[in-house]
């Protein structure tokens, strides 16, 4: 089995109070901490199948335009989620089996590049706006009992558990895979920076907030009674634990590397892109009103989060 890591943007970051906010509140952290932040999603080569965890950003998303206020920013183009598959050596009829940790956009963006492919989803996920139209859907019902101090799982093939882990959003799953006596967790959005897991923080992004608090109680119980590899989305962190074989230690973790941050000009195009889900706001499409001239209480109309989670694009 070779697990690798599909790289789409870097040099992205999330501010502390969105990290760490979810139960304290942001306005107990400070804005001006920020951890580093990329994009990626990742492959499993069995020898037999290509499996994916996640499809990255649709093609032509934008990217964002940050300043001093800006909670998250999820980084500048590396390439497309597309082209950093082909640069791996890989072809979308290849895949055999995708699966889905969770509806957003920089999860499932790609899902209709991949004709071939079985499409795994929590089925309290289907029929949600995201995945509407969208051929190859298996709802996953865990009917395959606990995985260790998870209550319900589902077998997806030799040593690969999708895993149900409700709170991010209420379809939330995660991905473990067995090889060689560690274990490989595959997390969306549980934590959105590693400093999150070890400092025991939810992230301000949640639909279930109960859920969330239990579902980041067990990932930390799992990953302090078995060597587990802790592979996130939105951090470098995950790639780099990758990449070194590095098992996850609570009682000592890797020291930060805080980011070289640049808010540099660069023109704004009047579109804002939510920084959870992806969805462009562009004023063509809504009779020319700007965003800044939206209601203070608009939400996005697909993840359902406030303006404060919209950057410039």
């Amino acid at each position: 089995m070779e697990i690798k890591a599909v790289k789409f943007r870097k040099n992205g970051f999330y501010c502390q109070p969105f990290a760490f906010g979810g139960e304290e509140g942001k306005e107990k952290f400070d804005l001006n901490i920020r951890y580093r932040g990329s994009l990626q999603n990742y492959l499993i080569d069995t020898g037999s199948e290509v499996i994916l965890v996640d499809t990255g950003l649709p093609a032509g998303t934008p990217e964002e335009v940050p300043d001093e206020k800006s909670l998250a920013y999820t980084g500048e183009n590396i390439c497309g989620y597309m082209e950093a598959l082909t640069s791996l050596g890989y072809k979308p009829e290849q895949v055999t089996k995708i699966l889905l940790t969770h509806k957003h956009a920089d999860h499932s963006g790609e899902l209709r590049s991949f004709p071939n492919a079985k499409i795994y989803v929590n089925s309290d996920e289907i029929g949600v706006e995201e995945l509407k139209d969208i051929p190859n859907l298996v709802p996953v019902h865990f009917t395959d009992g606990p995985y260790y101090n998870f209550p319900a799982c589902q077998k997806i093939a030799e040593g690969i558990y999708f895993v149900k882990a409700k709170g991010h959003t209420n379809g939330n799953s995660l991905v473990v895979a067995e090889k060689e006596g560690r274990f490989y967790m595959f997390q969306g959005d549980i934590t959105y920076v590693d400093e999150a897991l070890y400092e025991n923080k939810l992230s301000i992004v949640y639909d279930d907030l109960p859920a969330a608090r239990e579902t980041l109680d067990r990932v930390r119980e799992f990953v302090s009674n078995h060597p587990t590899v802790y592979l996130s989305t939105h951090s470098p962190q995950g790639y780099e634990n990758l990449e070194a074989n590095r098992i996850m230690d609570l009682e000592h973790p890797v020291p930060t590397v805080w980011p070289e941050v640049n808010f540099a000009d660069k023109k704004a195009s009047g579109k804002y892109v939510c920084s959870i889900c992806g969805y462009v706001y562009d004023p063509a499409e809504h009779d020319g009103m700007a965003f800044e001239d939206l209601p203070a209480d608009w939400r996005c109309p697909r993840c359902k989060q406030g303006k404060e989670k919209f950057n410039k694009a």
